[in-house]
């Protein structure tokens, strides 16, 4: 029996983002009429697009990967009542972490080591230099904050212009090799991770091209670690308190600045960890607006699934649907662009964000009504 005014945990994490979801589509579907289109038709072809084959099902386990890394980023610092939007930037400045010990490392350790033992090495670096890497670059936001009352939402924001500008310079100027027009870094060829499809033809399986890769149990276990980390241990209490009352927590002996500082950092190296995966795991080079968007996209993610590390995974793998069937659906009706598609995501975004507790009062109502 929950307490008089508080829904049922079912109707908070279920009931309320599946009438939310269900409100997005019917909206969708009322566009898609409007430009003189079948709205169950585009409706068919989006879901056959993501799951009517291996292949649509790798391509939204792929986009669902990034998602994941920074779903938990974000929610991470929600918990600790912070709102980090940097992800974009951080992931971005995590690629210099990804990328310059493949570039660098790996032809080094390639010239005296076996591949076998150099490959792994390297790409052990690699993830360390993403983590550190993005946890830096949202640590000085939440050191600013900390420390001198900077607001986090703004110094996210402009340290994503910064990590934008910082970037586009490096690869122009320092990674891209003086005989080549293209703005991109060399190919990393010593150390990086085969696709699906390439391990499978190593040992004799024909699997369908597509960029999904190993990374893809990484996020799993990252949700899992950030599940134990927030409920299991000690600092997710502490940083769960900052969160729910900071000064609750100085009674407490909680010092609100450390916790500050360390949820970003470790937010930072979560969003740090698309890097790995599209550097390495993808695009095996250096290049430019590699994060695609997948930062500000964790911030609806986190939203659906309400900032806990389940409810993040299930809200990536939609996402990751949204996507890839959207990019089928671009193809298959001509009048429906890939921006219909952004539209579309922005309709469950903003039905999964901005008005995900539209209907909470009439629910709430209804449900002690009729439980009375």
């Amino acid at each position: 029996m929950s307490a008089r005014g508080e829904l049922p945990t079912w109707v908070d994490v279920g009931l309320i983002p599946l009438i939310n979801l269900v409100l997005a589509l019917l909206i969708s579907g009322l566009v898609v009429v409007i430009i003189g289109e079948n709205p169950f038709q585009a409706l068919g072809i989006m879901l056959h697009g993501a799951l009517g084959s291996l292949k649509g099902w790798s391509y939204m386990f792929y986009y669902a990967t990034n998602f994941i890394f920074t779903g938990l980023a974000v929610a991470v610092a929600f918990h600790a009542g912070l709102f980090n939007i940097g992800g974009d930037g951080q992931a971005y400045v995590a690629g210099l972490g990804a990328a310059t010990p493949g570039l660098i490392l790996g032809g080094a350790l390639a010239a005296i080591l076996p591949a076998g033992i150099s490959q792994p090495i390297t790409l052990f670096v690699a993830l360390m230099g993403s983590i550190l890497f993005g946890a830096f670059w949202a640590f000085v936001p939440g050191y600013l904050q900390a420390k001198r009352g900077s607001h986090i939402v703004i110094t996210t924001i402009m340290f994503n212009f910064i990590a934008s500008s910082l970037m586009v310079y490096l690869i122009n100027n320092v990674f891209r090799p003086i005989t080549s027009m293209a703005v991109e870094s060399k190919a990393i060829n010593d150390a990086y991770i085969l696709n699906f499809r390439e391990i499978g033809r190593l040992i004799g399986m024909k699997l369908p091209s597509s960029p999904l890769n190993p990374v893809v149990f990484l996020a799993f276990i990252a949700a899992f670690i950030i599940w134990y980390l927030l409920w299991r241990t000690k600092l997710g209490y502490e940083l769960r308190a900052v969160g729910a009352n900071s000064e609750a927590a100085i009674y407490a002996g909680i010092k609100p600045s450390r916790i500050i500082m360390i949820a970003m950092a470790i937010s930072g190296g979560l969003a740090g960890l698309v890097a790995f995966n599209e550097i390495l795991g993808v695009q095996h080079r250096l290049l430019l607006d590699f994060v695609g968007g997948a930062g500000f996209v964790g911030i609806a993610v986190a939203l659906m699934g309400r900032s806990h590390p389940l409810g993040i995974v299930l809200s990536a793998l939609l996402f990751g649907l949204l996507y890839q069937g959207g990019t089928e659906l671009s193809f298959a009706i001509q009048s429906i662009s890939r921006d219909m598609i952004v539209v579309i995501q922005g309709l469950v975004i903003l039905f999964m964000g901005a008005l995900e507790d539209a209907f909470r009062p009439s629910l709430t109502a209804l449900f002690f009504k009729v439980e009375e």
